[in-house]
């Protein structure tokens, strides 16, 4: 029995051996490579402003969902997705003939009571009307004429016309489709000026003000300028505690409706530990850093965050005072000597 109870010690001896085995051999490959000149930047906390970012989406200053005014079918449709129209171009015609009926109907009457008032005034001049049948006539004549104004008014709904000089967005209908008053039929987006739409949290909002400028990028269009914000809603979304924020777009930019944008607002300052960003490597998905720690590399896995200028916000993996390797030479190891550089 004694032999076997001298195996475990024994067997966790062995363990130990081979679990330090790596170790050694790493620190002794390390050892051996030539010490490499490096320059190092301290790590310090310092006061950054705090920079919220939100989304927002491109939108015309100008633009308009057309609506039918009058029942019909429609007739006619000349325009296309995506053209662009003039001030006082025809989009749609609607057929309405009961309206045409209604016109020539009231100038029917019209005429007639023209007639009508013409004979009495005539009469009245020979002393064979009255003054208060004129008077009736007269009076029936401006209510006639007020149906056909009406009238016609109405059949000028069945052309439908664009208010601005823009672009065809969307169409809702097609032609044969009946329209019906307040019917969405087009969708017209200006071509001129263009601003960002964000929801801004209520956090935010509060601290903002008409014609403060932010920081805008729109990713899709390779641009990224400063925008004033024009208008600033004063009140929120009761569901998502937001307020709608609208930032101008400089003139002459090639934005494009319905784009995607990022907006950054700046907050009070606040302390972050920043590095020099060219001392951030990556593997893969992994940040990392090397540190100088007693003339030698060290390794940190880091997670970043915002970016102010060449240098970037970490938010783990060092703390103040420790000296990162700034361009860290490839091939550098952990372990291996490091000669710093003034």
């Amino acid at each position: 029995m004694k032999p076997a109870r001298l195996t475990l010690p024994i067997l966790a001896l062995a363990l130990l051996a081979g679990c330090s085995k790596p170790h050694s051999e790493s620190s002794s490959s390390a050892a051996g490579l030539p010490s490499v000149k490096v320059q190092t930047s301290t790590v310090n906390f310092e006061e950054v402003p705090a920079i919220t970012e939100v989304t927002g989406t491109v939108r015309p200053v100008q633009r308009a969902i057309i609506a039918a005014k009058v029942m019909g079918v429609i007739g006619d449709m000349p325009v296309t997705l995506g053209q662009r129209v003039k001030a006082g171009d025809l989009l749609i015609s609607i057929s309405a003939g009961e309206i045409s009926a209604r016109v020539q109907q009231a100038k029917s009457q019209l005429n007639q009571v023209q007639r009508d008032l013409e004979r009495e005034r005539d009469l009245l001049t020979k002393s064979a009307s009255t003054a208060d049948m004129v008077k009736n006539l007269e009076d029936r004549f401006g209510m006639t004429q007020a149906m056909v104004n009406e009238a016609e008014v109405m059949l000028g709904y069945t052309s439908v016309l664009a208010p601005f000089d823009g672009v065809v967005a969307r169409k809702m209908v097609n032609a044969g489709d009946l329209a019906a008053p307040g019917m969405p039929l087009l969708e017209v987006e200006g071509l001129s000026s263009f601003q960002i739409e964000a929801n801004v949290p209520d956090s935010i909002a509060s601290k903002l003000a008409g014609g403060a400028l932010v920081s805008v990028d729109v990713p899709a269009a390779g641009l990224s300028f400063s925008g004033k914000i024009v208008e600033l809603s004063s009140s929120s979304d009761a569901f998502a505690r937001n307020v709608l924020a609208k930032i101008s777009v400089p003139e002459g930019l090639a934005v494009r409706s319905g784009q995607f944008a990022r907006v950054q607002l700046s907050g009070a300052p606040e302390k972050a530990l920043l590095v020099p960003s060219a001392a951030i490597s990556t593997l893969g998905q992994m940040e990392r850093v090397f540190i100088n720690r007693e003339g030698r590399a060290v390794l940190r896995l880091v997670k970043t965050g915002a970016v102010h200028g060449a240098r970037v916000e970490v938010l783990s993996g060092l703390g103040e005072a420790d000296q990162v390797v700034v361009n860290p030479p490839v091939g550098l190891q952990e372990g291996q000597i490091l000669e710093v550089q003034p």
